[in-house]
Order: structure tokens, then sequence, then C-alpha cells
């Protein structure tokens, strides 16, 4: 694996989050990720078995294509890891359709808010009523900023173009196959598993981000604090650390039972307060944009300071 300068990776990287924050995502018929899940699609109908291994084998593949793409990419430099952030980063995307959902609660128009919310949530949103549609865009806020924000611009920083498109690769992997359907309870399971790893640092990461931007108001403490309570109950090893970190930030109580479909499945209750609401939702939004301006300006200080001290190092 190609891994371009420290320079090339905290530029690139900043590029790309800046990118997707000026440029709407194209048409799934031109995303590089709808592509890349077409073909995954063609590779499970063409391997699938009611077992690990040849989830496993569908897994390696995806995460080798992912690889690849991304050493081509990165072989650009700067512009490469840029391109690659762009693609694997939908923050922009994200919020936008939070804001949606959350524009119909506020016209009192729930059964829009409830259509719309598969676009962010897998649960039954049928049953739901305000502010269980307003959890659900919050715990979506916390979970996917991490997968689509903070995991591409960490993986760029670490390792460049490859880094990138290979947790985008797996994230991709783990939506289509990683949930614990009868069809992909055994099959999908390398596939789950891979994407955790490569989100455990990014889910923490963001947890901090989350605890820094909530020093003025005095809930630091009590993020750090709810995350080390709250998350180990959660049956995801990073969407717990995420959610937990927003429901103390903005002093709100996520979680409970959902439903998807026929099946119910209980989850565990995450921070103290109130259910959240409309204005938790525009709080929510706030905040993992924040998270994002942070993490831009984070990769464009280490630019900086690596340019600046190679500079000195050449300088007679």
């Amino acid at each position: 694996m190609i891994v371009p300068p420290t320079t090339d990776r905290a530029l690139g990287t900043a590029l790309g989050l800046l990118a997707d924050r000026l440029l709407a995502d194209p048409p799934d018929r031109w995303h590089p990720v709808a592509w890349f899940g077409s073909a995954m699609g063609r590779v499970e109908a063409a391997i699938h078995a009611d077992a690990r291994l040849p989830g496993a084998v569908y897994a390696l593949t995806g995460a080798g294509l992912g690889t690849a793409a991304g050493i081509v990419v990165g072989a650009l430099g700067v512009p490469g890891v840029a391109l690659a952030v762009a693609t694997a980063s939908a923050g922009t995307t994200l919020r936008a359709a939070a804001s949606r959902v959350e524009q119909h609660l506020l016209l009192d128009d729930l059964g829009a808010a409830r259509d719309l919310l598969p676009w962010l949530v897998g649960r039954d949103p049928s049953g739901l009523d305000a502010h269980g549609v307003s959890a659900a865009v919050v715990e979506s806020l916390a979970e996917n900023t991490v997968d689509a924000v903070v995991a591409p611009a960490l993986w760029g920083l670490a390792l460049g173009a490859p880094g990138v498109l290979l947790h985008r690769a797996a994230n991709t992997m783990d939506a289509m196959v990683g949930h614990r359907s009868p069809r992909h309870r055994r099959f999908g399971t390398v596939a789950a598993r891979l994407d955790d790893a490569l989100a455990w640092v990014p889910a923490r990461a963001f947890a901090g981000l989350v605890a820094l931007h909530a020093l003025p108001a005095g809930r630091a403490r009590p993020v750090l604090d709810t995350v080390l309570r709250d998350a180990p109950a959660h049956p995801s090893p990073n969407a717990g650390v995420a959610e937990s970190a927003v429901a103390a930030a903005l002093g709100v109580e996520l979680g409970g039972p959902l439903r998807y479909g026929q099946r119910v499945e209980e989850r565990p209750r995450l921070g103290e307060g109130p259910r959240p609401g409309t204005d938790d939702i525009v709080r929510a939004r706030h905040l993992v944009d924040r998270v994002e301006l942070t993490l831009v300006g984070g990769a464009l200080a280490l630019w900086w300071a690596t340019r600046s001290r190679a500079h000195a190092r050449s300088t007679p």
C-alpha cells in the first residue's frame, strides 16, 4: 500500500471534506460508492451461502477492490486523497436529510417525517411519534457522522486514499450484508466485524470531539462519563459510543426499543433527560457540523505544521 507524505494526506483530507461541503453528491448512477455496491451485489449473488467462509471471501473481495481503487487514485497525490475523501464523505447529505425530517416535524406533518426517515435509519417508522422520529434522527446524525465524516478524515490522515476507500468499502458491505437478517446472519459476519474494526478509533475520536464542543456548556465530563457508563450495553461497539456522546452533550435520552418489520429489538437507554424533540435535531445538526469543521481545521493545521518543518529542514 502506497502511503503519501503527511503533508499530502493532511491537505488532501481537508480539501476532500471541504469539497463534500460545497458540492452535492452526484446521482447514484454516477456515484462510485453506488458502483461498488452494484459490483458487490453481483459477488454476493454468485457466492452466497448460509456460512461464514463465503462471507469472508465476499468481505476480502470488497476490501481488496476498495484498497486497489485507493492505490490507483492515491497515485495522483493531493488531488487523489481529496477525491477519495470527498467520495467517501457524506456529511452534507446526512445533515440535509435530517433537516428535511425536521422541517416536516415543525409543520406537524408527522406522516411525511416518517416517510423520510428510511433515508436515515433502517427501523420501522410507522409507530413512532414525534419524539421517536426525533430520537431516530439524532441517533443517525451521531452514528453516521462517524462513518461518513470522521472515519474518512482519520483514514485519510493515516493512510491516504487506500485507507479511505478500504473503510468505505467495509462500511458499504456492512450496510448491505452486515445486518442480522436470516439471509445474512452468518454470511455477513466478517463484513460487519471488519467495519467495526475500521470504525473503532473514529467512533472514540468523535466522542472526544463532542466532549470538546461540550466544554463551553460544562458538559464535557458528562459526555465522557455517559460514554463509559452506557455505550458498553449497546450491541454495536461504535454506534453506542457515538450515540451516548451526543445524548449527553444534548442532555437527552436516546435508545430504547426499536422495531425492524416484525422484529422488536430492545436497545439500552443512552443518556439522561427528556426524549428528543425537533429542537434537538437542530442542536445535533449544529454539533456534528462543528465536529466536521474541527476536523477540517485540524487537517489544515497538520498540513501547515509538517510543511513548515519540512521547509525549516531544507533551509540552510
